[in-house]
């Protein structure tokens, strides 16, 4: 009995400071005991559809939202601390409480991003699901979430009699850092590959890259014609491709294609 008792003075005294070292905020305060609003997480005024509302709810707001809340072992650090940094992390990268207040291109960059990860199950997080074993997407909310995607991609259209111009590479740098560099560099693999030399070259010839099957097979050469087709729609050049994202506008593919082929010299 006296061997015990330092030893459960002792495990008192630890969860006493974990307890009190979980206000410590070392990443930042992401708001885990603060009072919640309330409305539910994602505005319903929001411009997504209420079935896509209601997954992305489920299942991304607890890193992507205002609407945090520490389980039991998030009141201790540093699982606080760990929780804290994914969250504000989350935030940064995607708030859905500020959808409507994101550039329609961002919505759209967002939602093809959303359809990535569901598509490749990266998305909630593998260390959220581990332990929130019910945020795992199910397969009909995967294809909620790419046909929302999908048609979020075609909402973005030239205005009626807009005539075409020549490609603008200015613009088409200014697309590709807005709209490309999530997945894409120009000179490292990234989860896309290299697009330094991308005009001119052979698809699926980047090495130490890990394409599709169906990339690596097609032999396209990337020129006017077939970057058009491929930015205009992935599956229909390619059908298998791992490639979510589409740009719709005719202008901002003729914009980005002058811009990739000056940045491979051509």
């Amino acid at each position: 009995m006296k061997r015990f008792l330092p030893e459960a003075i002792g495990c008192v005294m630890a969860l006493a400071s974990s307890l009190l070292l979980a206000r410590v905020h070392p990443f930042g305060d992401a708001g885990l005991y603060a009072a919640k609003p309330a409305e539910t997480p994602i505005s319903s005024r929001a411009s997504i559809p209420p079935e896509v509302r209601a997954i992305l709810a489920a299942k991304c707001a607890a890193c992507h939202s205002a609407q945090t809340s520490a389980p039991l072992y998030g009141h201790f650090a540093p699982a606080s601390w760990l929780m804290e940094r994914d969250i504000l992390h989350g935030q940064e990268a995607m708030n859905l409480d500020r959808w409507d207040a994101y550039t329609p291109a961002l919505r759209q960059t967002f939602a093809a991003k959303i359809e990535r990860d569901a598509k490749a199950r990266e998305m909630p997080p593998l260390q959220y699901r581990v332990v929130h074993w019910n945020a795992r997407l199910t397969e009909p909310e995967i294809q909620t979430l790419v046909g929302w995607a999908h048609a979020m991609a075609r909402l973005e259209a030239v205005a009626p009699g807009q005539a075409a111009v020549e490609g603008n590479p200015l613009h088409g740098r200014e697309l590709f850092e807005r709209r490309c560099t999530g997945c894409h560099s120009l000179t490292q693999n990234r989860e896309g590959p290299r697009l330094q030399g991308v005009y001119g070259r052979i698809s699926g010839t980047v090495p130490q890259f890990a394409y599709s099957a169906a990339l690596k097979n097609a032999h396209v050469s990337w020129d006017e014609t077939s970057l058009e087709q491929w930015l205009a729609d992935p599956d229909v050049l390619i059908p298998g491709n791992d490639m979510d994202f589409l740009v719709t506008s005719p202008q901002d593919r003729r914009d980005l294609i002058s811009f990739l082929r000056q940045t491979s010299g051509k």
